[in-house]
């Protein structure tokens, strides 16, 4: 009953969803019949080193991020972002499998000689290309936003791979545009209200820097740009992420790039960047419920960063002219009163944005007389550049000439190519090879030594690396960028190099003890959820568990797999097991063969998935059809008994009710394992709860401690059927000290202590939970009862 009053309140909620109704206002396309399948929104926070991650939560500028851990079972991970440390690169590898697509942001394709920037569509489309060829998009089916590449998505939207804006303004319905905008008017207003602090923001920023030099044209000329990025673009895909929930696709994908935008000009660390993440925290609640309140599709969230930045210093500001003025010195090419300056990220995100000002406002970096490449071609972006010669050097000479460039030109690093797997690194400490020199390289402090020495080798080897591969980071001190920015990435710095990802406890992705997680470990867990890739939950916790020699009881009503919005799902009470990792779980209400949750064996589904051996008693069988109670372990499992309880002669309506004995051996020691599902009438539980402690079950001559009952007994802790089994038993919810009991039925409101583990004294109980997640409350009418046990010496 309780059951259908919710899934009523349900339908009647989306049926007034403001992204339901402007599904169907603009004519969308919705996914049918997926009611039942998992569905993935990834969102990733660009720029977002984890350090600066746990700096906000602490500052409490994420909250709802916050909440995801500590109420949601949400887990936080750190990413070795790989090299070079840039957004194409980490999704090249993301959403095709390949590592280092790029060689920088900024490069020179050596086959035709056009200087790359990934910011513009026709180089972004360009490595695209390449990538489909080698396989699969990660985002097949599904849409993606603001990204460099689209992924394989068939609606990408605000990518530079797939931008398009004089199509995109072709092909719009005037009257979509209406209904769009009418739809989302309170948004556009709070748009309107964050363009005006913005530029008050501007003006102060401009005033706290008057004695620095600040140009208060300079700031204000690029309100625009920081608006769009930071403020107009987030509620758009925020937007369009929710219609696409409401449709039903299978996977979406969403980049909120405020932060990294913030960073880039202020630094990773500044009030003003840490501001931007308070706006990007609400998005992610909005998308995050959404996801759960969809009636078309069972989502999971996920939220990552692809890399993060360093605090860095302009090298331009430092030492008066551009690092292309420098380089080319060097080669013999001065350039008398050059002003050509590498532009920061502001300039390329007007240009990525398509933005028709942005030549206006921000210029073009190219030389006084108008061409773009010199005899010695620099490409310098962030803090990684290229030089490529247009004569070819003596591996003699090409060393002197790193040496120059570190002593004269005052670059950190200089790499050079050798093209055979060897790298020769050039510092202000002397020439190293890499992978061999890593320590006197990059520090025994940096977390990722090792793997960044690696990396650097295929990233100088890239067909399209130049002859020499300057870097702005040095072990030493404060990283350089290239362009005139505070904060700066794509180079091996620690900061740069470390991401993470914030997942769901049942997300397929375990730490390695061999190499850090990185991009390619989260396409492979992705895959995994959808299907697309055989995979296995990690077990983390079981692992955990073994070394310390406990072990961890699940005692679960599962209301034949049936949510509380209606959606049959025996994968998501197995993502509900999944997620607390237990060694024993005991089952009720499973269905086997029944036509009303499609013939299915729900015990087999469960077990399969989860990998577990298991046993199924069946309370109630008519034909083909069961209905009953299962026990799953991880650990060997032997049948000791399976049977009905007794039940009232005189009320054969009701249901039969039964017990389930097992063995289950755990570290040299048989633990007596014990699930059933008691009646609805007090009598009837009197008279199953005294059979219990029978002969048959309990009292049996080898039903020897350890002896672990548990179950739903629809009886509350003061019942006396409850006050007969503590007789023998403990209720584990009463033993444990300074714990407060929690009750487990029903799923959204619990108000009730149903389910019950009792145990023998020579166990002891050292933790229980009742999660209360978005996914528990959902899954089954009843929450799951964990219990963490160990065997007394």
């Amino acid at each position: 009953m309780i059951g259908r009053i919710e899934r009523i309140f349900l339908k009647a909620r989306r049926s007034i969803s403001r992204s339901e109704w402007l599904v169907r206002l603009l004519g969308l396309s919705k996914v049918k019949g997926s009611e039942s399948e998992v569905g993935i929104v990834m969102i990733q926070i660009d720029g977002l080193a984890r350090p600066q991650l746990e700096k906000a939560l602490t500052r409490r500028r994420m909250p709802f991020l916050k909440k995801l851990m500590k109420k949601e079972g949400y887990d936080l991970h750190t990413v070795y972002t790989g090299l070079p440390s840039n957004t194409p690169s980490f999704q090249g590898e993301l959403f095709y499998g390949i590592r280092t697509c790029v060689p920088a942001f900024s490069f020179r394709n050596k086959e035709t000689g056009e200087i790359m920037r990934m910011y513009e569509p026709k180089s972004a489309a360009a490595i695209q290309k390449k990538l489909e060829k080698a396989g699969e998009g990660l985002m097949k089916g599904g849409s993606a936003y603001s990204n460099i590449f689209s992924g394989g998505a068939e609606e990408s939207t605000f990518c530079a791979a797939t931008l398009d804006w004089d199509k995109s303004l072709r092909g719009a319905n005037p009257f979509s545009m209406f209904i769009f905008i009418l739809w989302h008017a309170f948004s556009l207003i709070r748009v309107g209200a964050l363009l005006i602090v913005e530029a008050v923001l501007a003006v102060i920023d401009f005033v706290r820097g008057l004695i620095a030099g600040h140009d208060l044209w300079k700031e204000l000329r690029f309100v625009p740009a920081r608006v769009a990025v930071s403020v107009l673009l987030r509620e758009l895909v925020t937007m369009n992420a929710m219609l696409d929930i409401a449709r039903g696709l299978p996977v979406i994908q969403l980049n909120f790039i405020g932060y990294d935008e913030q960073a880039h000009r202020r630094g990773p660390s500044s009030r003003f960047a840490h501001w931007t993440l308070k706006g990007i925290d609400h998005a992610i609640k909005q998308v995050w419920k959404a996801a759960k309140r969809s009636g078309r599709r069972d989502y999971e969230v996920w939220i990552y960063s692809d890399h993060g930045q360093e605090e860095s210093k302009p090298y331009a500001k430092l030492y008066g002219r551009s690092v292309e003025d420098a380089i080319d010195e060097i080669f013999n090419h001065p350039h008398q009163n050059s002003k050509k300056v590498t532009k920061g990220v502001e300039f390329h995100r007007a240009e990525w944005l398509g933005l028709p000002i942005g030549k206006w406002l921000f210029g073009h970096p190219v030389q006084e007389d108008g061409s773009e490449v010199t005899e010695t071609v620099v490409t310098a972006m962030g803090p990684v550049g290229h030089v490529y010669l247009s004569v070819p050097l003596s591996w003699d000479a090409r060393l002197l000439k790193a040496k120059e460039m570190i002593e004269k030109a005052k670059v950190p690093m200089v790499a050079i190519p050798q093209m055979d797997g060897v790298l020769k690194v050039a510092t202000e400490d002397g020439i190293f090879q890499l992978p061999e020199d890593a320590e006197a390289v990059f520090g025994a402090a940096h977390p990722y030594m090792n793997e960044v020495a690696e990396d650097m080798i295929p990233l100088c080897e890239h067909p399209d690396s130049g002859d020499f591969v300057l870097f702005g980071w040095s072990k030493k001190g404060i990283s350089l960028s290239f362009p005139g920015e505070n904060g700066a990435h794509a180079g091996p710095g620690p900061n740069e190099t470390t991401g993470f990802a914030l997942l769901p406890g049942t997300a397929p992705i375990s730490p390695r003890s061999d190499r850090p997680t990185r991009a390619m470990d989260l396409r492979e867990g992705v895959l995994q959820f959808l299907g697309r890739a055989p995979g296995a939950f990690p077990g983390r916790r079981r692992q955990k568990r073994a070394k310390e020699k406990s072990l961890r009881v699940m005692t679960y009503n599962v209301h034949s797999c049936i949510g509380m919005d209606g959606k049959l799902s025996p994968d998501r009470i197995a993502r509900v097991i999944a997620q607390y990792d237990p060694d024993i779980v005991a089952l009720q209400e499973l269905d086997s063969g029944r036509r009303r949750t499609g013939e299915t064996d729900q015990a087999d589904i469960i077990a399969q998935t989860l990998e577990m051996d298991f046993h199924f008693h069946p309370s109630i069988q008519m034909e083909e059809e069961k209905y009953g109670n299962a026990i799953l372990s991880h650990h060997p499992i032997r049948l000791v008994r399976a049977g009905e309880l007794p039940g009232l002669l005189n009320r054969p309506s009701l249901e039969p009710r039964g017990a389930l004995w097992v063995g289950v051996e755990v570290e040299g020691v048989e633990y007596q394992f014990m699930n059933t599902h008691f009646g609805l009438s007090r009598y009837e539980r009197q008279m199953q709860c005294e059979a219990l402690l029978g002969p048959d079950w309990l009292g049996h001559s080898s039903c020897q401690a350890p002896v672990i009952l548990c179950g739903d007994f629809n009886a509350h802790p003061r019942s006396k059927v409850c006050r007969t089994l503590t007789g023998t038993l403990q209720d584990v919810q009463h033993v444990l000290e300074n714990h407060r009991p929690q009750s487990t039925w029903f799923g959204r409101y619990p108000i009730n202590r149903i389910d019950h583990v009792f145990v023998d004294p020579s166990i002891k109980v050292f933790s229980v939970q009742v999660p209360r997640t978005a996914l528990t409350r959902t899954a089954s009418d009843h929450l799951p009862l964990i219990v963490d046990l160990k065997l007394l010496s």
